[in-house]
């Protein structure tokens, strides 16, 4: 166990009504997951088995239905919002307009996530730059998705930043330190870059700190018990 001042996301995968087990980007193969943490795939109960394993104060969710334009999780959000109320949870739902945006906060307390794939142009995107707000810069191999110029411009983007890499996510092959040590040096002033994609264990989480990242969202291996409560649990202070 390590001081850490990571910030350590938990992320759920929502298809089809149940929370999914995400691997390498195929979303058309998730299917719902069977994990230790949770006697079931409700979103309820897994969410609920995070928070067992340790207090979480924000979790991660991606609505792949809405994502993908065929349908959406949304009064299941609002249930979890209700049941959770300690949580702040950051939501992708597939938002590409500002008045998509603003309707979405208006019904939600959590933080919107504005996925760059789910993006057509900068014109017609979200604002980035308003409360609740978080940028995910999301990437398929070597490739952003995305309007190429919010890749390339920093000062577009909003205090917090996931850096998600589509290909590492559930396959345990590590972050892609690659490509965050690229951002960081695009933006050496920026302090809110959030690793997405392939976190393993403890190690890894400790190296992304070294490395001055922000944060991590993390899923598989919460549920396969590489990062376990112990590694989660910051020692109190003397």
């Amino acid at each position: 166990m390590w001081e850490q001042s990571l910030d350590i996301v938990p992320v759920i995968d929502l298809k089809g009504g149940a929370v999914v087990r995400a691997r390498g980007g195929a979303r058309h193969l998730y299917a719902p997951i069977a994990t230790p943490l949770a006697g079931s795939s409700r979103p309820l109960d897994v969410v609920a088995g995070l928070r067992a394993l340790f207090p979480f104060e924000k979790i991660y969710i991606a609505d792949l239905d809405a994502i993908s334009g065929t349908g959406d999780h949304d009064a299941i959000i609002t249930e979890l919002e209700a049941a959770f109320p300690e949580i702040e949870f950051w939501v992708d739902s597939g938002i590409a307009t500002e008045a998509a945006a603003a309707d979405w906060l208006e019904r939600h307390r959590g933080a919107l996530v504005i996925g760059s794939e789910s993006l057509a142009d900068l014109p017609t995107s979200p604002r980035f730059d308003l409360p609740r707000r978080i940028l995910s810069l999301d990437f398929r191999g070597d490739d952003f998705q995305g309007p190429p110029r919010l890749a390339a411009d920093a000062s577009l983007w909003p205090a917090r930043v996931i850096v998600m890499t589509l290909a590492k996510v559930g396959t345990d092959q590590g972050p892609d330190f690659a490509r965050l040590a690229a951002l960081r040096t695009l933006a050496p002033g920026h302090r809110g870059l959030y690793a997405a994609g392939g976190v393993r264990d403890a190690g890894d989480l400790r190296r992304l700190e070294a490395e001055a990242i922000a944060g991590a969202l993390v899923a598989s291996a919460l549920h396969d018990g590489k990062i376990t409560a112990r590694d989660l649990r910051k020692p109190r202070p003397k």
